[in-house]
């Protein structure tokens, strides 16, 4: 276990924690209300890329600020806040007090554009900003300037392997009580939907008919040419093998950031385990031992859970996190793949986003 002090003074600024995979919708915005906390609490993740202010255009940095950024074409502009920033949930924090002058955002709270906005309570040193607004995952970014993580004693977290992966992480629905898409399903389909053109080589991708269908089908019609010849989109992971030829949708492990590997091929899209475990293994809704008789079937026995959710308007892929994730891998410096992000980056309402 570990917690992070205050680098300056010593005060302790969180409880303690374990560290996991960064989730894929870490950097998400998403509609107009407040959509959940980010972190599991107990638990912390490190960001790799810059992180907050200050921002630059794309324009006014050097051919080397751009190299070290890790993005491989133009974006509106380029963080140079501190790598390594350590997200946490807003209920593990301890020993800091709100900036209150650094805390604007758009409408309902805090986005973290004025840089850190908890100091610390001990020396008043500023290490932290709370992200709390519409559209963002509630969350504490721990500036990596000033904090120190230190080891304490306490249970190591439990992290499953890739056979219990389908026990312990059954899958989140990809619809929400209020009708609307999950973000962490608009997160997850737009960062594989990234992945899958870069392992595409600009062919076509057939997609086998069901929810896999539903999701990522019609958007690569609507990005990759509709000739031949073409390969498919298969989901492959622990108990779902891979069949040689295609390219396999694999699950992303929660905690380790591992990505399954299946001997079959080499071409994989990484998926978030919540999206993945759903996918091969949808609710079974039907007919079931441990519910209710139906009055006029006593022959049958019923669930008591609710029916699926039912979306309001056709899925889309988030097509922010889409655009960051393509922009960060060196394939998209290939003349089709860059025509692809260039197409999407600059009509924002187009195709499938």
């Amino acid at each position: 276990m570990t917690v992070f002090a205050c680098a300056r003074c010593d005060t302790l600024l969180t409880a303690p924690v374990s560290r996991v995979a960064l989730p894929v919708h870490a950097r998400q915005v998403y509609g107009h209300e407040l959509i959940g906390v980010l972190m599991e609490s107990g638990t912390y993740a490190v960001d790799p890329e810059p992180f907050g202010p200050p921002w630059r255009p794309w324009a006014e940095n050097s051919p080397e600020q751009v190299r070290a950024s890790g993005v491989h074409a133009p974006v509106f502009a380029l963080s140079h806040g501190p790598r390594e920033a350590i997200v946490i949930a807003p209920g593990d924090v301890r020993g800091t007090v709100l900036i209150p002058e650094r805390c604007s955002g758009r409408c309902c709270g805090p986005d973290g554009r004025d840089g850190p906005n908890l100091a610390c309570t001990g020396c008043g040193t500023a290490v932290a900003s709370r992200i709390d607004d519409c559209g963002s995952w509630q969350a504490v970014w721990l500036d990596p300037r000033g904090v120190r993580a230190l080891p304490v004693p306490g249970p190591a977290l439990d992290s499953a392997d890739w056979d219990e992966l389908r026990e312990r992480w059954p899958g989140t629905p990809p619809v929400e009580r209020s009708g609307w898409w999950s973000p962490l399903w608009a997160a997850a389909v737009g960062a594989a939907l990234a992945h899958a053109l870069a392992a595409s080589n600009g062919t076509r991708i057939t997609v086998p008919a069901g929810l896999l269908a539903d999701f990522f089908g019609r958007s690569l019609d609507a990005l990759l040419p509709q000739r031949s010849p073409a390969r498919p989109l298969a989901l492959a992971g622990p108990g779902v093998p891979a069949v040689a030829g295609t390219i396999a949708l694999t699950p992303r492990h929660p905690h380790t950031g591992e990505i399954w590997q299946p001997a079959a091929t080499r071409d994989v899209v990484p998926l978030d385990a919540e999206v993945w475990t759903y996918l091969v293994s949808p609710r079974d809704r039907g007919p079931a031992a441990g519910g209710r008789v139906a009055p006029k079937a006593a022959h049958q026995v019923y669930r008591d859970d609710l029916s699926p959710f039912l979306p309001i308007l056709a899925f889309r892929p988030d097509r922010d996190v889409f655009l960051d994730t393509l922009v960060r891998l060196p394939q998209v410096r290939r003349p089709w793949l860059r025509a692809i992000y260039d197409r999407v980056q600059d009509r924002l309402w187009e195709g499938p986003f």
